[in-house]
């Protein structure tokens, strides 16, 4: 069964789904690009699903991952649906220390979302560019200043403590 036969399957639940695919992925890592390809044109749910599913892969296997599968997410990180850009985030938070070269865009992309009114949105920001703070790359010269600043201006202390946490680390 691939993706595309998950994503069609009516006896699967939305959730059920996300792991079917994230599951296949595991067992196909070749398959990234037409899964990639195919949520590029999908409508934002779609989108959304194969996007997770990618996160909960890299969560597993973070080899799973490409650099068109971070230029890809760093993209989305724009997208209008609120899931679209947190499971980006997610995504790009459980990557990013395999491109860490390539993390401009995404960071740009991410403290844009920091500022975005939704919670999950600015949490999974938040994750993202703790796990890029704690890579310790020259980036942190510019990077942290912004994550400090947007520290203060956070209203929530569950989103705050990540990026506290991150900031510990990298003082050590």
């Amino acid at each position: 069964m691939n993706f595309q036969e998950i994503l069609n399957d009516k006896s699967r639940k939305p959730k059920q789904k996300t792991e079917a695919i994230s599951d296949w992925l595991i067992q196909h890592p070749d398959e990234l690009t037409s899964l990639l390809n195919f949520a590029k044109d999908a409508k934002d749910p779609i989108k959304a699903t194969c996007i997770e599913a990618i996160e909960f892969a890299t969560q597993k296997d973070v080899s799973i991952a490409n650099k068109e599968c971070l230029d890809f997410v760093t993209t989305t990180l724009s997208a209008k649906a609120p899931r679209v850009k947190w499971e980006s985030a997610k995504v790009i938070g459980n990557i990013a220390r395999c491109f860490p070269d390539h993390l401009d865009e995404a960071i740009k992309g991410l403290l844009i979302n920091t500022e975005y009114n939704g919670t999950v949105v600015r949490w999974s920001a938040a994750f993202a560019l703790s796990q890029i703070l704690t890579l310790k790359t020259k980036r942190n010269k510019d990077l942290l200043p912004a994550i400090e600043s947007i520290c203060h201006r956070e209203e929530k202390n569950s989103i705050k403590k990540i990026y506290v946490d991150a900031m510990k680390k990298i003082k050590k």
